[in-house]
C-alpha cells in the first residue's frame, strides 16, 4: 500500500511518501480502507521525538481514521465488507484494575491508533474490529475523521471530568485547534458561555462564528485579565488547556473559587506549575483527562449526525502531499482540523 511514514525524528520534511508494509487483520481485527484521516498534535510529538513511537521505525502517524471495511479476521461478527466506519483510536487490554473499574483510558497497556500502532497516513489500516462502529451515511468520511479523538476529548473533558452546567462560564484555550473548536461547540450545547483564545487576529471572527461570546489574541492580550473584566472580576468556572508550560499556570490564575482546570494536552511543552497557595485557598480542581469513552463517542455521533454539533475542518490534503499537511499545521494556520485523503 501507499502511505506517508517516517523513518528518523525531525520535521516535515523528515516525512517520505511510497510503498509501505500492508497491514494484516489477525483473529478480531478488521483492516479499513482509509477515506479521509485528521491530523493531531500528537502526530507532530510522534514525528519530532517528544513522544518516540512505542514500536519503533518506521511509523506511520494518524489517529482519527473513516474509512470501509476492506477485510476482516477470524472471529469477528456485526461488521461486512464495505460498510462504512469510524475507528475509536483508543486500545486497553480490558482485564487490568482500571479496565474493570471501567476507566479504559487509564489502561495499564493503554494506546492509540497512530501513536502505539500504525495508523491512518496510509491507504489502509487495522484496528480491533470491537473498535469499529459504523458511520451514518449522513455524516461524510471527512465530517467523521475529525470526529474520534479532538471532539471526543473536548467532550469527556466537559461533560464527565469538569461537569459543565448551564450558566457557568469557560475559557477554552487555542479557538483554532481540533479540540478547542470543539470544546467551544459542546459549551455553547450545555448551555454555557464562552470565553476563547486566538494567536492572530484572522481568527477572531472564526472563533466568535463557533459560539464563543469573547475572543482574546493571546499574543497581544493578557488573556487572565480579560477573564476577569467579562466575568466582573469573579473568573471563569472551567478552563480547557491542552498548551502547558506558562499557559498551563495562567489558565489557572483566570479560575473562580471551586472552579476547575481541565488539562488534556501538552502543546507547547509537557511541563507546567503551579501556586499552590492559589490552588488551596480557592479549592480549585486540576484534573487531566485522556480521549474518553466509546460509549461518548456514540453519543458525540448522535449530535453530530443531527447537525447540533459540527467539526470544523479546515482543508483536506492528498496522502501524497502530507508533508505540506504537517507543515500548515506546525505553522499554525489551520481554523479547526486538517485532513489526509488518500
Amino acid at each position: 500500500m501507499k502511505a506517508a511514514y517516517f523513518k528518523e525524528h525531525g520535521g516535515s520534511d523528515k516525512i517520505l511518501y511510497g510503498d509501505y508494509r500492508d497491514p494484516a487483520p489477525g483473529a478480531g481485527e478488521a483492516l479499513v480502507r482509509v477515506k479521509a484521516c485528521a491530523l493531531n498534535h500528537v502526530d507532530m510529538l510522534l514525528l519530532d521525538g517528544r513522544f518516540p513511537p512505542p514500536e519503533g521505525l518506521p511509523h506511520v502517524n494518524g489517529c482519527e481514521v473513516t474509512g470501509t471495511v476492506e477485510a476482516l479476521g477470524a472471529d469477528v461478527k456485526g461488521l461486512a465488507r464495505g460498510q462504512r466506519v469510524i475507528v475509536f483510536p483508543g486500545f486497553s487490554c480490558g482485564s487490568c484494575e482500571f479496565c474493570l473499574r471501567g476507566e479504559r483510558t487509564v489502561c495499564l497497556r493503554y494506546g492509540y491508533l497512530g501513536a502505539h500502532k500504525d495508523g491512518g497516513y496510509a491507504e489502509l489500516v487495522k484496528a480491533p474490529a470491537a473498535n469499529l462502529l459504523p458511520l451514518a451515511d449522513s455524516i461524510s468520511f471527512e465530517t467523521g475523521a475529525a470526529v474520534p479523538l479532538a471532539m471526543l476529548t473536548s467532550w469527556h473533558a466537559l461533560v464527565a471530568q469538569a461537569q459543565l452546567k448551564p450558566g457557568q462560564t469557560v475559557l477554552v484555550q487555542a479557538a483554532g485547534s481540533g479540540v478547542g473548536s470543539a470544546a467551544i461547540q459542546i459549551a455553547r450545547l450545555i448551555g454555557a458561555r464562552v470565553m476563547t483564545t486566538v494567536g492572530s487576529d484572522d481568527k477572531l471572527e472564526f472563533a466568535r462564528g463557533l459560539g464563543a461570546e469573547h475572543v482574546v489574541n493571546y499574543r497581544t492580550q493578557d488573556f487572565v485579565e480579560e477573564a476577569k473584566k467579562w466575568t466582573a472580576k469573579r473568573g471563569v468556572d472551567v478552563v480547557v488547556e491542552h498548551i502547558g508550560g506558562e499557559t498551563f499556570e495562567r489558565s489557572s490564575y483566570a479560575l473562580t473559587r471551586l472552579g476547575t482546570l481541565v488539562s488534556i494536552g501538552s502543546h507547547d511543552t509537557h511541563w507546567g506549575r503551579l501556586d499552590l497557595r492559589h490552588v488551596y485557598s480557592k479549592n480549585l480542581r486540576i484534573v487531566g483527562t485522556n480521549l474518553g469513552s466509546i460509549v461518548e463517542l456514540r453519543t458525540v455521533l448522535e449530535y453530530v449526525a443531527s447537525g447540533r454539533l459540527v467539526p470544523v475542518i479546515d482543508r483536506a490534503f492528498a496522502l501524497k502531499d502530507a508533508r505540506a499537511a504537517v507543515q500548515h499545521v506546525l505553522d499554525r494556520r489551520n481554523k479547526g482540523k486538517v485532513l489526509l485523503v488518500p
